[in-house]
């Protein structure tokens, strides 16, 4: 990729000198930096830039400029730069003004003059927005590449994978690209050879499963010690949460995650509701920035393996994998998070990855273009869901069983849905059945106060029904309730769970059954079901592993 664009803007030559200054210090190496005087040139010169098809990476702008202040000037700059990140230099005073341009148009981040020293107060901000930056915007020439068929439950798969652990690749439809025949007959591919996926300077795979697609990316698949202090299973908030506490606090930790770390919040179009980002974030981008901590303090990460079963020997607790594999630890934390549950409806079932979808990726919302979409669920996943795929979908259908949203969703969430054109609300409603030959057609819905049945045309149908903890690995050792969530604390001593609870100590608040295993988030029986309570848990439950470390 050419050197992306670093654009400042100040009138002040002094302001303008020491900002251009610091920043190229600090990223001239990989950035070109460019000054101006003025919102005017600012936009003359982005101007060219675009004509070039020359990368901006961030615009950094005075706000008090004469003629055009920095909030003007970005706001047009957006046309000429579109993904780049805004930042605004301001004083105290205009700090409710950058607040307010935060809604308005998008502005990133905003700094108090004067920013020294930039060491503190500039490059941790700018590191982030550029880091943003360029994962949004990838050098494609080392991209994976994936041939496949559209409706292939198996190609859906692999491309949920490589999003979801941010690997980026490019997707070649068999049936609509020439490039993906090319590529095909170059492979001499069978259609049981599908889907390709392409590795740069790697072998071919050919329908890989996740695990052999995880080993060829180079992702690790296996523990590298005998024993380890703690040993979390799930990847998802708090199970990142408690593996960055733990690695940071000098326990020796080890992560295992099924599919990618980040868990259904890592799917999530944008957490607005997360304390500290006024604009919200996306999923995948809470995700990564855990993912960055967890590693930088030590802890492994074992991805792509599935944990099918749990044993007590004596001090050690020890999971074991799919196939062969086990990890040993001296305390557990169980961090699964809780899966969609399956909707019982006629046809669907076989229709699962050809327009059936349980969560949706941003990959998979970008496929919807110009296409009426349906949504099943009234939840704040299924929210976000419906404002993600009304920026491309004609036409977002939310099916509700209930009269209201408000009960089950938060009220930012309602009234966005209601102030979008795209979304329509049916209420009353649920989908009792699907068809289609190869993928999803048409999908048959009932009104549940008259009765009355109607078949809708749609190729696309995403469900965030419910929740399903997947908890059948820990055994009949672990209680759990009736529905599978793991029982912990003052819980296990009523009367319930009587003589459930072996030592004469209570139990810490989330361990469970067994001493020395502890449950966090969404697998907990009676848990927030929240993004930052299950972090809080995942933080927590290492604080009770340092006190339980401590007694045996």
């Amino acid at each position: 990729m050419r050197k992306p664009t670093i654009l400042t803007v100040d009138d002040d030559p002094m302001v303008s000198a020491a900002i251009t200054r610091d920043l190229r210090g600090r990223y001239g190496a990989d950035y070109r930096l460019v000054r101006a005087t003025s919102g005017s040139e600012g936009l003359d010169i982005l101007a060219k830039l675009a004509l070039r098809d020359q990368p901006v990476a961030l615009i950094a702008t005075d706000q008090r400029m004469p003629q055009m202040t920095g909030i003007q000037m970005l706001e047009q700059a957006r046309t000429h730069a579109p993904g780049a990140k805004f930042v605004l230099l301001t004083a105290y005073a205009d700090t409710d003004v950058a607040i307010k341009a935060i809604n308005e148009i998008g502005l990133d981040y905003y700094l108090l003059k004067p920013w020294d020293p930039p060491q503190d107060r500039l490059y941790p901000v700018i590191d982030d927005l550029l880091g943003d930056w360029r994962r949004a915007n990838p050098d494609h020439a080392s991209d994976v590449r994936v041939v496949g068929h559209r409706w292939s439950e198996r190609s859906h798969d692999i491309k949920r994978f490589l999003a979801s652990n941010h690997v980026p690749y490019r997707w070649y439809d068999i049936e609509r690209d020439a490039e993906a025949q090319r590529l095909r007959d170059l492979a001499q591919a069978t259609p049981a050879d599908l889907p390709l996926v392409l590795i740069p300077e790697g072998d071919t795979l050919r329908s890989p499963s996740t695990l052999d697609l995880a080993g060829a990316l180079g992702l690790r698949t296996s523990a590298q010690q005998p024993l380890y202090d703690v040993c979390i299973v799930g990847g998802g908030p708090a199970g990142l949460a408690a593996a960055m506490y733990a690695a940071s606090e000098g326990l020796s930790t080890v992560i295992v995650e099924r599919e990618a770390p980040g868990g259904q919040a890592g799917q999530s179009a944008a957490i607005e509701n997360y304390l500290g980002f006024p604009k919200g974030l996306a999923g995948s981008d809470l995700a990564q920035r855990a993912i960055a901590q967890v590693t930088r303090f030590g802890a492994e990460m074992v991805l792509a393996r599935e944990v099918v079963g749990f044993e007590t020997r004596g001090p050690v607790r020890a999971v074991s994998f799919d196939g062969s594999g086990e990890i040993e630890a001296r305390a557990l934390i169980v961090a699964t998070g809780v899966s969609y549950r399956r909707l019982a409806a006629g046809g669907l079932d076989e229709l699962i990855g050809r327009g059936v979808y349980y969560g949706v990726t941003a990959g998979e919302a970008s496929q919807c273009q110009g296409d009426d979409v349906y949504i099943i669920g009234a939840a704040n996943s299924a929210a976000q869901a419906a404002l993600n795929l009304a920026r491309f979908a004609k036409r977002v259908v939310l099916v509700v069983r209930a009269a209201t949203l408000t009960s089950t969703m938060s009220q930012y969430l309602v009234e966005r849905i209601a102030s979008t054109p795209a979304i329509e609300v049916r209420y009353h409603s649920q989908v009792v059945a699907g068809r289609g030959e190869g993928h999803l057609e048409a999908l048959t819905l009932v009104d549940r106060d008259s009765g009355v049945t109607e078949e809708v045309s749609s190729s696309w149908l995403f469900i965030f029904i419910g929740a399903s903890p997947r908890t059948e690995w820990l055994g009949p050792e672990v209680v759990r309730d009736e529905r599978g969530f793991v029982v912990t604390g003052q819980d296990l001593l009523g009367p319930m769970h009587a003589n459930r609870w072996p030592l004469s100590r209570a139990p810490f608040a989330l361990e469970t059954s067994v001493p020395g295993v502890f449950a966090a988030g969404d697998v907990r029986l009676d848990s927030m079901k929240r993004v930052a309570s299950a972090v809080g848990e995942g933080a927590m439950s290492i604080y009770l592993v340092h006190r339980y470390l401590a007694t045996v």
